[in-house]
C-alpha cells in the first residue's frame, strides 16, 4: 500500500499493518493471519479501521469497535481480497487533492454518506429519495441500501432503516467518506493555501505520479498551512466523475482536465 511508501519517505501516513486470508498466508508462508489482526488491533486500542489492500471506492472498509466485529470485517474482507489493512483511524476534515503534472486541478471535502429527515420520512425512503437526486443531478453513484454497513452504523445510533429522523436531523450511514459509497462532496479548491499546494504536488513527485488522487485527513482544513495532517493514499487512478457532479463548475474543470490529459498523452 502506498502508506508504507510514504512513510518511508517521512510523509505521516495512517498506522497500521496488513494481514493475510489462510489461502494466501499459507502461499507465501506468512504467519500474519486474522488472530496477528486481533493482537495487533488490541495494540492499537478499538475502533480500528478494517479494509482490503486493493479494492477502491470505499468497498469493504469497516470500522471495528471491538474483537467480534473487526472478525466479521475480516471474514467479509476475506472474500474481496487476500490483504487485509488494519489501521489507527484519525480525526478530521477527509479530503481528497487531484494532481496533474505538479498543478492542482481540484480539492473537495469528502462527507460520509447521510440523510437529513424532515420529520415524516423514514431513512430508508430518504436514502431512495437522495439515489432519485443523484440521477436528477447526473451523477451515476448507485446508493446500496442493503450494505451490510448500514445497519451497524445505525445501531449505534440507535437507529434502524425503518426510523423516521426528526426535522432537520442529520443521520450518516458510513463511516468511510467514498463519493463512489455515496458520500458528498464540497468543493474547496479556491480555498486551498499556497502551502498545501506545495505540499500536493512534492508529494504526487515523489510518489513518481503525473495524475494522482490524495487523500488526506486534516483537523485544520486546508485553508491554513499544513501542520498536522495524516496521509490515507494516494491513488494512482482517481475517479474525477463524482466531482464532476458537484455543480456546472466542477464539470468545466473535469472536461479541461480531459482536454489536458490528452494534450499530454500527445506529446
Amino acid at each position: 500500500p502506498s502508506a508504507f511508501f510514504l512513510r518511508k519517505m517521512g510523509y505521516p501516513a495512517v498506522v497500521g499493518e496488513s494481514f493475510h486470508s489462510d489461502e494466501w498466508r499459507k502461499e507465501i508462508n506468512s504467519k500474519k493471519d486474522w488472530r496477528k489482526a486481533f493482537a495487533y488491533a488490541k495494540k492499537l486500542g478499538y475502533p480500528v479501521i478494517a479494509k482490503p489492500n486493493s479494492k477502491s471506492q470505499g468497498k469493504g472498509v469497516y470500522l471495528s469497535h471491538s474483537s467480534q466485529e473487526l472478525k466479521k470485517a475480516l471474514m467479509e474482507i476475506f472474500t474481496l481480497d487476500r490483504i487485509a489493512l488494519v489501521q489507527r483511524p484519525v480525526s478530521g476534515h477527509d479530503y481528497r487533492i487531484v494532481v496533474l503534472d505538479g498543478t492542482i486541478i481540484s480539492a473537495y471535502e469528502r462527507i460520509p454518506l447521510s440523510v437529513t429527515g424532515d420529520g415524516s420520512t423514514s431513512i430508508k425512503k430518504l436514502l431512495v429519495q437522495k439515489q432519485a437526486n443523484f440521477k436528477k443531478n447526473g451523477r451515476d453513484t448507485r446508493i446500496k441500501s442493503d450494505d451490510p454497513r448500514i445497519p451497524i452504523k445505525l445501531a449505534k445510533q440507535k437507529l434502524t432503516l425503518s426510523s423516521v429522523p426528526g426535522q432537520g436531523q442529520k443521520v450518516f450511514l458510513l463511516d468511510n467518506a467514498n463519493l463512489s459509497s455515496g458520500g458528498d462532496a464540497v468543493d474547496v479548491t479556491q480555498e486551498m493555501h499556497p502551502a498545501w499546494k506545495k505540499l500536493a504536488a512534492r508529494i504526487a513527485k515523489d510518489m513518481n505520479l503525473r495524475f494522482t488522487g490524495i487523500d488526506v485527513i486534516v483537523p485544520a482544513g486546508l485553508s491554513v498551512a499544513p501542520k498536522k495532517y495524516w496521509l490515507l493514499e494516494v491513488n494512482d487512478s482517481p475517479g474525477i466523475d463524482n466531482y464532476a457532479a458537484i455543480g456546472p463548475a466542477q464539470r468545466k474543470v473535469v472536461e479541461n482536465l480531459y482536454r489536458t490529459v490528452l494534450k499530454a498523452m500527445a506529446r
